[in-house]
């Protein structure tokens, strides 16, 4: 288990409680349970009080977590027949985004998301879940091919936000994320969203301008990250935590704005200690939605996507 900076109180009374069932493995004779089983009931009380009241920051730093489940994992266990497609049939493959045909509860999808990879190997061949302008042009080619075949996406968000090296803006960065954004807000089929981490600027809205939006419990998602807000306004990036706060970049508060549609909890300790739990609610979240849109005329869904934009924030101004 990867313990972030807040969980360090957790580390050591679960460190203690493995330690004492190491020596009693080792030792046959010593009973340990009693003392360990305390420990454990002490961890899991403390592991709830630290997760029920988390601070815009520190859901930062669970959302980033390197163990919750990716992309590639809600694609491997909720989807059947995943095919793969590849490339922009312009420049490149983006390895940040993955994205193909599959079957979601026997359904026909096109599924769409962020990888940051799992290992050091994974991440750096995935950019860390960066897109370039060649992986919003994928997912451009694979709207395209769902609305011409009349199929639902589904897209999966997590992502810091769209990779801003060099190269990048060289091949047209801003323009390729307007150009997605501007697809999701065209085709005729049901485009549902789900925030699984991260979901960072203009990299997620490219991806995120859906029908229906949700986000893990814990998920962000934000127009710049708290250390990019707090570098420009106050020169320092270590006011990240202030800036946390200022952008109103959880779950809830977005929900309050009518930013997203959905929260879906996540199992106590966050997703990265549910996976299997995580990746179901998910799932069910996803069913859930798309048979809200089924059956949705194509005119019916443009219009309505558009409108919930137009109307976005209203919400929570009018509270």
């Amino acid at each position: 288990m990867n313990y972030l900076e807040f969980e360090k109180p957790l580390a050591e009374i679960e460190g203690k409680a493995e330690e004492l069932r190491a020596m009693a493995r080792a030792n046959k004779e010593m009973d340990v349970e009693k003392e360990a089983a305390a420990l454990d009931r002490k961890a899991e009380t403390l592991l709830k009080d630290l997760y029920r009241d988390l601070t815009p920051w520190r859901k930062c730093q669970v959302a980033r977590h390197p163990d919750r489940p990716h992309c590639r994992d809600y694609i491997d266990t909720l989807f059947t027949e995943y095919t793969p497609l590849a490339g922009d049939r312009a420049f490149a493959d983006d390895h940040a985004v993955m994205g193909g045909l599959a079957r979601f509860n026997d359904l026909p999808v096109v599924v769409i998301g962020h990888e940051k990879g799992n290992d050091t190997k994974s991440r750096i061949e995935r950019n860390f879940g960066m897109a370039r302008p060649e992986g919003y042009r994928k997912a451009i080619r694979l709207m395209d091919m769902a609305h011409r075949f009349g199929l639902p996406v589904v897209t999966l968000v997590d992502t810091p936000g769209a990779y801003p090296g060099k190269g990048a803006e060289e091949r047209g960065q801003a323009e390729a994320i307007a150009r997605s954004t501007e697809k999701c807000l065209q085709i005729g089929v049901p485009l549902i969203s789900v925030i699984v981490g991260e979901g960072g600027s203009g990299g997620a809205v490219a991806f995120a301008t859906a029908n229906r939006i949700a986000m893990l419990e814990h998920s962000v998602y934000s127009v710049i990250s708290p250390e990019g807000c707090a570098s420009i306004l106050w020169k320092d990036a270590e006011k990240m935590r202030e800036a946390a706060e200022a952008l109103r970049l959880t779950a809830q508060d977005l929900q309050k704005l009518g930013v997203i549609d959905r929260i879906i909890k996540e199992p106590p300790g966050g997703a990265q200690r549910g996976r299997r739990e995580t990746v179901e609610a998910v799932g069910k979240a996803l069913e859930t939605m798309l048979k809200e849109l089924s059956g949705k005329k194509p005119e019916l869904l443009v219009r309505e996507r558009r409108q919930k934009f137009l109307d976005m924030g209203s919400k929570g101004l009018a509270a």
